[in-house]
């Protein structure tokens, strides 16, 4: 009599690819909910101070919490051309980021204006770092667990972009001594360092396979 083999089940198993999706989304959800809500925080403060460099911070994260669209889509098609179209979708978010800083730092450059309210200033890059440090290690985490070139470029952009904050904490430092100037100075530092930051994620896209 032949033997009657039972059907394999898979029952409490879930597709590697739907995990993956639920993963990515999770992850750049995660990261959009911290990133949205530091720039809020951020756009409030800049409306009492009228900071330059803040203001290229909190575009900046406004920029950062944005890219978590384009990757929430690409992982909820599962799609490896998608993910790669997402990278490149963070890529020029940082860019058009860098562009915006950079133009007003230099109108402040022309047209010079002190800051108020320092304290509050300070706490806003505070603000930046916390927020930025808590994405990147969410997005660096979940790029390299899912292998996803477009997640851990947007890791290591918040990761930097955490000391770019600080920045606005020594703007707010040397404003108090008597140095305004120095607040579109490091508005526009803020921009290269963001223009680096651009490159750095462009190579790291590229080289998706």
């Amino acid at each position: 009599m032949a033997t009657v083999h039972a059907p394999e089940h898979s029952h409490g198993l879930v597709d590697d690819s739907i995990k993956r999706s639920r993963e990515g989304v999770r992850a750049v959800g995660l990261s959009l909910a911290v990133l949205g809500g530091a720039a809020v925080a951020q756009t409030a403060i800049f409306a009492a101070t009228g900071s330059v460099a803040l203001l290229a911070d909190l575009v900046h994260n406004f920029g950062d919490a944005a890219t978590a669209l384009p990757l929430g889509a690409a992982f909820l098609l599962r799609s490896d051309r998608a993910e790669r179209a997402a990278g490149l979708a963070v890529v020029a978010a940082i860019f058009i980021s860098a562009c915006v800083a950079g133009v007003e730092a230099v109108s402040r450059l022309i047209h010079p204006s002190t800051p108020s309210h320092l304290a509050a200033l300070a706490g806003a890059g505070v603000i930046g770092f916390v927020a930025n440090a808590i994405a990147a290690g969410i997005r660096s985490r979940a790029g390299r667990r899912l292998r996803s070139p477009a997640l851990v470029a947007d890791g290591a952009h918040a990761r930097a972009d955490a000391y770019v904050s600080l920045a606005v904490v020594a703007s707010a430092a040397m404003i108090a001594v008597g140095a305004p100037i120095a607040d579109p100075l490091i508005g526009l530092a803020i921009t290269l360092v963001i223009l680096r930051i651009t490159w750095a994620s462009w190579r790291t896209v590229r080289h998706t396979h």
